[in-house]
């Protein structure tokens, strides 16, 4: 049977990997480069689809066009299948992302001189919620995703199973660990039993949020208030305010949203929030954010500063000089703590549920595995040292454990 590959297509950043003797390797995404981020820049002016890399680069050179990431939150919503005018197509979200996996498949095919058609795609415990009715949805999106790269057989694992089979393939200790799966777009969890016939999978439990969340939570609190947020109006007849609406700047904080906030509707509010103001400076703002299509620059500031706060960086801060010249929002450790505290609570709640799930107490979880980019938040392994306190915890896959996983479990006979 001609192998498969596995291949781990994230919120913020995908990976692929291939077996060689029976052990996995990943697949290159660029020079030194084992993961690639999952964005995609429609250069205007080359009417060309940049993915990856190139695409992160050429939108902060300012090349004109329009960027996306995030596009794995949208599976199983209606935004999916709706026709939209991009460059010279008419195209989906279906089409958008087969597109990038097929630039997978060829790189990997390139690198290893194999043929891949059958694919095991890692996906989210849950994509929106438990007994959502877009989960069954949602995975069909990607199902179909996949077909359009040119895979033919395509089968589904959850995530952090996937990373307990990485997990298990190297540790024979027959203990009990918990996987914590944090990515960009949703938080996982399994408990699994390795032992000398591999891993047992104990229980499976996932909550959507991730690092988009968390990027979205700190850009509404720090972020959004520079440009009006939670400022007054006055009323166009007579005397008295209101608060400005909140759903422009909701969108403005959510990765997946931001393409589609730049409208002429849009444009024509704020120039009239701009007229009422009390505090006209913040709205001004907030309407160069839309001429000049800066949603995305914001949000990888907001990215930028949530890592510098998250690293112990002295004086952190939220760079905004691509709106006006020596802005900036502050972004202390506590403030970082104040924003994530309740995205902290539901990853807590999450465990718990997971524990639960299995019928298991957490004294009795000897080794707790982080996985996933998002899972490097120290208020995530200070949540997680707090319930397991006796328990091992490890980093040292954080970025290739679901790809290898998903590879072993690809080939298995």
């Amino acid at each position: 049977m001609a192998q498969a590959i596995g291949i781990d297509f994230g919120t913020s950043n995908s990976a692929a990997a291939y077996l060689v003797d029976g052990r996995p390797r990943m697949i290159p995404m660029g020079p030194g480069q084992m993961t690639m981020p999952t964005t995609f820049f429609f250069d205007q002016e080359t009417r060309r689809t940049l993915i990856g890399e190139p695409a992160n680069q050429a939108l902060l050179d300012g090349v004109e066009g329009r960027f996306m990431r995030a596009l794995k939150r949208v599976l199983g919503t209606s935004l999916m299948h709706e026709k939209r005018q991009i460059l010279h197509e008419r195209v989906t979200f279906v089409d958008i992302i087969g597109r990038f996996l097929n630039q997978i498949k060829t790189r990997a095919e390139a690198e290893t001189g194999l043929t891949f058609d059958r694919v095991l795609s890692g996906r989210p415990v849950v994509f929106h919620g438990q007994d959502d009715p877009r989960e069954a949805q949602a995975e069909q999106d990607l199902r179909a995703c996949y077909l359009a790269a040119g895979f033919t057989h395509v089968d589904f694992m959850p995530e952090p199973q996937a990373a307990a089979i990485a997990s298990g393939a190297l540790d024979q200790s027959g203990g009990i660990g918990l996987i914590v799966d944090v990515g960009g777009g949703t938080s996982d969890f399994s408990l699994f039993r390795s032992g000398a016939n591999g891993v047992e999978i104990l229980a499976n439990h996932g909550v959507r949020i991730g690092g988009t969340d968390f990027d979205r939570a700190i850009n509404i609190d720090r972020v959004m208030p520079l440009l009006g947020k939670g400022s007054v109006l006055r009323k166009v007849m007579g005397d008295g305010t209101s608060p400005t609406p909140n759903a422009i700047f909701n969108d403005l904080a959510t990765w997946e949203k931001i393409p589609f906030v730049y409208t002429p509707q849009n444009t024509r509010m704020v120039a009239e929030m701009v007229r009422l103001a009390q505090e006209p400076e913040k709205l001004s703002r907030l309407a160069t954010v839309l001429e000049d299509e800066l949603g995305h620059d914001l949000a990888f500031a907001t990215e930028r500063g949530k890592i510098a706060a998250n690293g112990g960086q002295d004086d952190p801060r939220i760079m905004l000089d691509m709106i006006q010249l020596g802005l900036s929002a502050p972004l202390t450790p506590q403030d970082l703590d104040d924003s994530l505290s309740r995205h902290g609570d539901q990853l807590s709640e999450g465990a718990q549920v997971t524990l639960g799930m299995a019928g298991l107490r957490a004294d009795q979880v000897g080794q707790v595995i982080y996985v996933g980019g998002s899972s490097l938040m120290t208020m995530v392994s200070d949540r997680m040292r707090a319930l397991f306190p006796d328990a091992q915890h490890s980093f040292s896959e954080v970025f290739t454990a679901v790809a290898d996983g998903l590879a072993i479990a690809a080939n298995r006979g």
